[in-house]
């Protein structure tokens, strides 16, 4: 393939197509308040989720290759799916997965900036959605206009583009249920919605953890009484709460005590870890916007690694129980309820994490205290199969031709419950999981950016790996 694909004509093609149709239309998605339902209730009544698919559908119309299938599917009360396929021109099949939905506004941005309003800055597109995941559709099919450009044989593409990723995916598996035979048996799954250390080289995503969520709550009273009257004689809630999360987590070291959330780290993703961290040294810590003088949980890049990829993490994401600084008065409350989020290694199951986590919450309350922990969801994580062969080296030399320099194999941190639904719904599929969300992105945040140099290096990334799929049958 390598003899055939021009990488110098297709970067004058890609940017060519950013700057006449992809930058605009990106922008015009950024202007779209297509807020995931989780996040508006009256998504279907609002309409913004309809208007960020019908810009998106116009755009594959105008740009998909000639005896496409481009179509919305609208199944009763679920969100709308594009789904645009492409007849192969070579053997095999390929499913590439991106969505259209968005978290909320959030505060911060800065004020010549704003989540519904497009600012270019150098690289960078402002915004929310563009990188987190509104690029996957355009440059998903951007990928297969370089092959046909070129008369390179590609396998069929069938663009699966849903819009509710942003609250777990709900929909997906009706709309995978529905569209039933006409998926196939895709030997390629590429998903672009995934994160990168840099933006000067490809990194090439091999696990996504798990979660299980819930809430805590201890109740001591059946209603608040003096601080002064009752302190010392009946228990704080708090205090307990505390207690019972020293059961899951080691408050000294952050480390999760229960075997049961832990798993054991392939050495394979050992090896890459070290090879990581070489690549990114003191840069995976430094991304973040630490408080004067707090430190990162270990001096080793490689355990940070494998702390953010392959070890269980818990947090208290949310409190109620607790007053406004200003308005706390001088009582000892009746309950705290914490909700929490324990980030799971990519093989252990959300389900069971959950009930190992209320069976030891709640087990033998502290002075016979009312304990109750309720389920908030629960996501399996995902680990990538073998890339040796034709993907691998595919990679490999894409790496080479767009970025200059050699690919990188990392696990990420967070969660894309899809990727293991898919998984399962695909067993002989291999998968390639990549994206743009890296340094200073902060998607889900203010001052969200698309590092758009990337998103046009990842289209060439891509189609490469569409063309070795095609030439190994």
């Amino acid at each position: 393939m390598g003899a055939h694909f021009n990488p110098d004509h297709a970067r004058e093609m890609v940017e060519a197509d950013w700057h006449e149709s992809i930058r605009p239309a990106l922008e015009a998605f950024i202007g779209i308040p297509a807020k995931s339902p989780a996040f508006d209730r009256d998504w279907s009544d609002n309409g913004h989720i309809d208007a960020a698919v019908a810009l998106a559908e116009d755009w594959c119309r105008q740009q998909a290759p000639t005896g496409s299938h481009v179509e919305v599917i609208r199944l009763t009360g679920r969100t709308p799916l594009l789904w645009v396929d492409i007849p192969g021109t070579g053997a095999g099949e390929t499913l590439l997965y991106g969505h259209l939905d968005k978290q909320p506004e959030a505060s911060g941005w800065d004020t010549d900036k704003g989540p519904w309003t497009p600012v270019v800055e150098g690289d960078r597109l402002y915004g929310r959605g563009a990188a987190d995941d509104g690029y996957a559709v355009f440059a998903s099919l951007e990928a297969v206009r370089l092959l046909h450009d070129q008369g390179i044989p590609h396998p069929r593409c069938m663009l699966l583009i849903e819009c509710a990723e942003e609250s777990g995916s709900p929909d997906l598996p009706a709309y995978i249920d529905y569209l039933g035979r006409r998926l196939g048996q895709p030997g390629l799954v590429v998903c672009l919605d995934s994160g990168c250390a840099n933006y000067d080289q490809l990194w090439v995503t091999t696990s996504l953890r798990g979660m299980a969520a819930g809430d805590l709550r201890v109740r001591v009273l059946e209603q608040g009484v003096h601080s002064g009257d009752a302190g010392g004689v009946v228990p704080s809630s708090f205090r307990i709460a505390r207690s019972l999360l020293d059961r899951i987590e080691d408050a000294a070291t952050g480390a999760v005590r229960l075997p049961a959330l832990q798993a054991d780290i392939p050495a394979e993703r050992q090896e890459q870890a070290q090879r990581a961290a070489t690549v990114v040294g003191g840069d995976l810590a430094g991304k973040f916007p630490w408080a004067n003088g707090t430190q990162p949980n270990s001096d080793s890049t490689q355990t940070l690694i494998l702390n953010r990829t392959w070890r269980p993490a818990l947090e208290v994401i949310g409190a109620d129980g607790l007053p406004a600084r200003a308005e706390a008065g001088n009582v000892l409350r009746s309950e705290t309820a914490l909700r929490l989020s324990l980030r799971l290694p990519p093989t252990v199951d959300g389900d069971t994490a959950t009930r190992v986590m209320a069976d030891t919450l709640t087990a033998n309350p502290p002075q016979g205290a009312e304990v109750s922990f309720r389920a908030a969801g629960a996501a399996n994580g995902w680990n990538a199969p073998a890339f040796a062969g034709w993907l691998g080296d595919s990679l490999v030399a894409s790496s080479e031709h767009w970025f200059g320099k050699p690919a990188v194999f990392m696990g990420e941190g967070g969660s894309i419950p899809l990727m293991n639904l898919l998984g399962r719904h695909f067993p002989a599929a291999r998968f390639l999981v990549t994206g743009v969300l890296g340094p200073g992105s902060n998607a889900h945040g203010p001052n969200e950016f698309l590092h758009m140099p990337m998103a046009k290096r990842l289209s060439g990334v891509v189609a490469e790996a569409l063309a070795a799929q095609a030439a190994a049958g």
